[in-house]
């Protein structure tokens, strides 16, 4: 009998045995992973990861014991999500699989776990490819600067010649703009400032005198602050910069061919018809503007990625760099030069 008693003593004092064997993947979830989470992610990515897991996870596999779950249960799950909302694309799929993943992957190194990441081998059902996204042109981003007061306006600038992202903007100071260059010291996502999003994303960007102009001259409105915030609100806190989209951008952008915004033609003598401006497609499609016009100025990827501050060329060339309809257009005309050269030299008796 003693004997037993101290074989079921080793059994729970040894390693092999993992804490907590009955915990359900929603114990897991809420009290580990996002708990260890919340120091390793930035504020941004964790508010998204917690959004999956409520808006989808949470009901279809929260419930079920982290010890019982399988790969068929994970590839049932990601079906059931793409069945039931047809409107994901692979993308939004893919990121369900991910977080999915990175869950069972945490469960392992911390013990709970052993074995493979039942996740792994799961796939992601059929689902529309996502919309391509965009890029600003040069021309768009010149006719944007022409008609925006300021601070939009020079916000605008920042994001279309410097390459920053939103948060980089909003957790831009007085310090770190040297004349030649700016550099990226932290970034600002709602109230939370981080470090930027990667080390190569803390580095400086180089200023060209237009911008160099334009920041000068909006320090100058601001009364030359050596201090704070750059594009900063009256309490020194740095501006929302959905509330400058709302407020400055979105209403000059989609203003009526008659000048005045949407919202005030109720007592006018003509519908609203909205005029020719720049359509309005996220602050990174400047981030991806800048990067394609260097690369149709001829500008090396290398060059491209250094600038936009990317950990690898590949995602400046696979994420960043768009074709330009007037690229495509000088392409063919190219092929067709080349073409007619071939035809015309051609023997008249062979085959082209």
């Amino acid at each position: 009998m003693l004997e037993l008693a101290e074989e079921e003593m080793r059994a729970v004092n040894s390693s092999s045995i993992e804490p907590s064997k009955n915990m359900s993947l929603q114990d897991f979830v809420t009290n580990v992973y996002f708990v260890n989470a919340g120091s390793q992610k930035r504020a941004s990515t964790l508010k998204g990861y917690r959004a999956r897991w409520d808006s989808q996870l949470k009901a279809r596999c929260g419930h079920v014991r982290l010890r019982d779950f399988r790969t068929p249960q994970a590839h049932k799950v990601l079906a059931d999500i793409g069945r039931e909302h047809p409107e994901f694309t692979r993308s939004t799929l893919h990121h369900f699989r991910s977080l999915l993943s990175a869950i069972f992957r945490h469960a392992i190194q911390q013990g709970y776990l052993t074995g493979g990441n039942p996740v792994r081998e799961a796939q992601i059902p059929s689902a529309p490819e996502g919309n391509e996204t965009y890029a600003y042109s040069l021309s768009e981003v010149m006719q944007m600067l022409r008609l925006l007061p300021d601070p939009a306006r020079t916000i605008v600038a920042v994001a279309a010649f410097l390459g920053l992202r939103r948060g980089e903007i909003r957790g831009l100071q007085w310090p770190d703009y040297t004349g030649d260059e700016i550099r990226v010291m932290r970034s600002v996502w709602e109230s939370v400032t981080n470090e930027p999003k990667t080390r190569k994303s803390k580095a400086p960007v180089p200023v060209i005198v237009p911008m160099q102009r334009l920041l000068d001259q909006y320090r100058a409105s601001r009364g030359n602050p050596a201090s704070g915030p750059i594009f900063g609100t009256m309490k020194g806190t740095p501006l929302s910069l959905n509330n400058v989209l709302n407020r400055e951008i979105l209403p000059v952008l989609n203003a009526c061919v008659c000048g005045k915004a949407e919202d005030e033609h109720e007592n006018e003598d003509h519908k609203y018809e909205r005029g020719a401006r720049p359509e309005w497609h996220g602050w990174h499609a400047f981030r991806r503007g800048l990067a394609t016009n260097l690369h149709s100025l001829g500008i090396p990827d290398k060059t491209i990625q250094a600038i936009l501050r990317h950990a690898n060329v590949q995602v400046t060339e696979n994420s960043y760099i768009k074709t330009l309809d007037s690229q495509s257009i000088a392409a063919i005309k190219a092929l067709e030069s080349v073409v007619d050269v071939k035809m015309l030299s051609a023997n008249s008796e062979s085959e082209f």
